[in-house]
């Protein structure tokens, strides 16, 4: 019961014979559905963190660089970059995309819906200015953008 050298007990230990196998504890149907879905929930979880990760490192696709709800609806080119103009039901936002990224440089974005204030985002950045956004149900919205002096505008749209 005692071990001799330290004076602590030792552990006791249930002899059994070689052919008994340890006891497993019997769950019910209800603790197997958690369990199965606590897996199926852990699986997806790591399926959505690889997706994401995936769409980030991909940085020459339209998703990556856009930071917009909604559908795309316009993109207007221009020499040195791009205004894109995304829509949902309810709102419409803007943002300009460098052509190149590089070094910080003059951007702008405005976004002005119909008989409302001009929302603008400028200053100097190295990928993109904006986004800006507007709440624009049943308006019409024109948009500018600049990069480097050189810009895109639309007339009214979206009417």
């Amino acid at each position: 019961m005692f071990d001799g050298t330290t004076g602590a007990a030792a552990p006791r230990t249930r002899r059994t014979s070689g052919a008994a196998a340890p006891r497993t504890r019997r769950t019910s149907g209800a603790a197997k559905g958690r369990d199965r879905r606590g897996r199926l929930l852990a699986h997806l979880m790591a399926l959505l963190l690889t997706a994401g990760a995936l769409a980030l490192a991909a940085p020459g696709t339209a998703s990556a660089a856009s930071l917009c709800g909604g559908r795309p609806t316009k993109t207007v080119p221009f020499a040195t970059g791009e205004l894109r103009l995304y829509k949902n039901r309810q709102y419409v936002c803007a943002l300009v995309v460098a052509k190149t990224p590089g070094p910080r440089r003059a951007m702008s974005v405005s976004l002005q819906p119909r008989g409302g204030r001009a929302a603008v985002s400028s200053g100097r950045f190295t990928r993109q200015a904006g986004p800006v956004t507007v709440h624009a149900l049943n308006r019409c919205v024109r948009a500018s953008g600049t990069v480097d002096g050189r810009s895109g505008t639309t007339g009214w749209i979206l009417c």
